[in-house]
């Protein structure tokens, strides 16, 4: 699949050799990822495209959040018929805590993509201690355009700029 093919190698290459050192320096978080959700707020129905990159990206930011050293993520799997009552995992009134704990994670990350039309797109992720329930990163880019380029440039600065570099 060509989301598959754009979307990793772009993300990957979205992490600098300065952030993994200065990762290394400090002790991975064991991070509970939850899968991306897709929010589908448009008239439009969900495009196997559109499922497609949303799988996808939630296999990118893994293989990212890990590759910075920031972050270990942990098996979730065993949470499966828990996580298969929760609709919506990024509106879900604070259950990933919960259920990141249950995993024995440090954090829970969430991420979604959520489509306004065609046109007009967001994808967003935030980052929970689990300790303490506090949001440590988080952020949201907009997109225009619902392509695998633009979904590859949207996840790449939301990596950049809000969980991986400066902001957060």
């Amino acid at each position: 699949m060509r989301a598959k093919a754009i979307l990793i190698p772009a993300l990957l290459a979205a992490l600098s050799l300065g952030a993994a050192r200065a990762a290394a320096a400090e002790e991975a978080q064991s991070a509970a990822l939850f899968d991306a959700v897709f929010v589908n707020a448009s008239p439009q129905p969900t495009s196997p495209e559109e499922t497609a990159r949303i799988q996808h990206l939630t296999e990118a930011l893994k293989t990212a959040l890990e590759r910075s050293g920031r972050y270990r993520i942990v098996d979730i799997a065993p949470l499966k018929s828990q996580l298969g009552q929760v609709k919506d995992i990024h509106d879900c009134n604070g259950c990933e805590i919960e259920l990141a704990q249950k995993a024995g994670a440090q954090v829970a990350i969430v991420a979604w993509a959520q489509k306004i039309s065609n046109l007009i797109l967001n994808l967003n992720i935030r980052i929970v201690d689990v300790a303490t329930g506090k949001t440590l990163k988080g952020g949201s880019v907009d997109i225009r355009g619902n392509t695998d380029q633009s979904w590859d440039r949207g996840a790449k600065y939301l990596l950049e700029e809000h969980v991986l570099g400066g902001r957060g």
